[in-house]
């Protein structure tokens, strides 16, 4: 989805400046799944913040992120207890079947993969997640039908 300035416009002017910074920011990624460049520089110029606050916040939260992410994020958790049980040959076959490495997005932008340091689902280990639903026990043969049921037309739970 590309940026649109008028539409953030209108929402910083129905919420005024007095609207939390981290709300703002929200909703941008909310929006465009990243915080744009051009979305961050309108916010600090209509909100009346210094641009270095802005990309402050942006970059303290883990939440938000300055490159763009796909419509599915992958999650795999690298803890020790996954790690011991084959996390990293699942997150080798999800590397593969992407063709993306952590913290990159498939060109498509139909996925985004991340690791973790722990999920908290040890006993399920090794993990993987996408959009909140979790694949415990997983192995490299199980990846690509986690991935399949998110690919273009199977969107689990998705409501655009």
């Amino acid at each position: 989805m590309d940026f649109k300035p008028c539409e953030l416009a209108t929402t910083i002017g129905m919420n005024g400046q007095d609207t939390p910074l981290i709300s703002v920011l929200e909703e941008i990624q909310s929006r465009y799944r990243y915080l744009p460049r051009e979305a961050m520089v309108l916010v600090s110029e209509r909100m009346g913040v210094p641009l270095s606050q802005v990309y402050s916040v942006a970059t303290f939260y883990n939440a938000f992120s300055l490159r763009p992410k796909g419509r599915h994020v992958v999650t795999v958790c690298m803890g020790t207890a996954c790690h011991v049980r084959g996390s990293k040959r699942v997150l080798e076959q999800v590397e593969e079947t992407l063709d993306i490495r952590p913290g990159e997005t498939t060109p498509d932008r139909q996925f985004s993969l991340e690791t973790v340091n722990c999920l908290g689902a040890c006993a399920l280990g090794p993990i993987m997640v996408i959009e909140g639903e979790y694949f415990g026990q997983m192995t490299p043969d199980k990846v690509e039908p986690g991935l399949d049921q998110y690919s273009n037309g199977g969107d689990e739970g998705e409501n655009e």
